[in-house]
């Protein structure tokens, strides 16, 4: 999905969320939750876009209307020895849309 696409979903009220994923070497993807899919937000070559920073991710979406916004971090105890088996789910913390300054 792009950017276009993403703007035009989520004026139209078809997307549930959207996800700013945490990847190792600093940089984040955005994550699209729309009718029960997921899609990564993809650059108009449709190469995964990669952001640098919460704030990065504000100033791209500052134009888009407000939708739910998490942060979301792997969990590192899944890389740990000696821990049980399991699934463990990733930090997901809401945040916000817009920068508080």
């Amino acid at each position: 999905m792009n950017l276009q696409t993403l703007l035009e979903n989520v004026q139209a009220q078809r997307v549930e969320a959207l996800d700013l994923i945490s990847i190792e070497g600093g940089f984040y993807l955005l994550s699209v939750r729309s009718s029960g899919e997921t899609h990564l937000l993809r650059d108009e070559r449709s190469k995964v876009f990669h952001l640098r920073s919460v704030e990065h991710a504000r100033d791209l979406l500052s134009e888009m209307p407000i939708v739910p916004f998490y942060l979301v971090h792997s969990s590192a105890y899944d890389e740990m020895c000696g821990l049980p088996r399991g699934i463990r789910e990733p930090l997901r913390v809401p945040i916000s849309l817009r920068s508080a300054w």
